[in-house]
């Protein structure tokens, strides 16, 4: 049986920005540059990943990468620039690799990365919040996730905001774990679709502004700081006043680079200052 396409937004004309969510998060997340990248002149996109937002959570095998392709194919788009956050940013990853002729260029927020190895302090906040979740403490794990992916620029009205994704998140995804007729449920990151191939970040051909912030954990920092290396296209910069989710903390400033690198067709990739 074939899931629901995810919810999504589209508005405005001209060129495709595609915004991918972080975890933490949902499309909401772009609500503070939903209106400067329309009135740029974009055509903007953004969906819920499965368990997330408005898109319930699914049991069995799914991808987000898949999924993505099918709200394009829907909306009768071609190719896009993809703006993605977090563990959005390897689903962007996988598409340019798997698509490469679908994706003209990425802006990677403190991207994860389906080749790093977890650092101990991320492997530590995985622990905490399991342990977290399986107490039945969901409001400490959501705190957990406010107080570690949110930047000293953040203020109070960006930490509710946060808040109320991830609280969200975590509530939809449990309900289907918790349910009569099954255990677990399928997804988040990794979540497979049968018969799909593994894909090389060698095969991304977009042109690549990897970006990542001084305040965040060491493994997003160094993901970022590595992808130029690995990538034929790709270029690194690392904001001294962001935490592990810019385009909340300071989004105007987040817009700006992101608005400067897709309308950059020489590739320098590096905003004005």
């Amino acid at each position: 049986m074939s899931l629901p396409l995810l919810s999504h937004d589209t508005a405005g004309e001209g060129p495709v920005l595609l915004l991918l969510h972080s975890s933490v998060c949902d499309r909401r997340m772009w609500d503070p540059q939903w209106r400067m990248f329309l009135d740029a002149g974009h055509r903007v996109v953004r969906c819920d990943f499965r368990g997330h937002g408005d898109t319930p959570a699914a049991r069995g095998p799914y991808r987000d990468a898949t999924d993505v392709r099918d709200v394009l194919d829907a909306l009768g788009i071609a190719e896009a620039a993809v703006v993605a956050s977090s563990a959005g940013g390897a689903v962007a990853l996988e598409l340019a690799a798997r698509l490469p002729e679908r994706v003209t260029s990425l802006v990677l927020l403190n991207t994860a990365s389906p080749a790093h190895r977890p650092s101990a302090a991320l492997r530590d906040f995985d622990a905490r919040e399991a342990a977290l979740l399986d107490s039945g403490d969901v409001a400490g794990a959501v705190e957990l996730n406010v107080a570690t992916w949110l930047g000293p620029e953040a203020d109070a009205n960006t930490r509710a905001m946060v808040r109320l994704m991830q609280r969200r998140a975590f509530e939809a995804h449990l309900a289907v774990e918790n349910a009569e007729d099954g255990g677990p449920a399928d997804g988040g990151e990794g979540a497979a679709e049968a018969g799909a191939p593994a894909f090389r970040l060698r095969d991304v051909r977009a042109r690549t502004l990897a970006v990542s912030g001084a305040h965040d954990l060491p493994d997003f920092r160094e993901i970022a700081a590595g992808l130029p290396g690995l990538l034929p296209a790709a270029r690194h910069v690392e904001l001294p006043w962001a935490g592990h989710l810019p385009s909340l903390e300071r989004p105007a400033e987040t817009a700006l680079l992101v608005l400067d690198f897709v309308r950059d067709r020489q590739g320098t990739g590096v905003p004005r200052r």
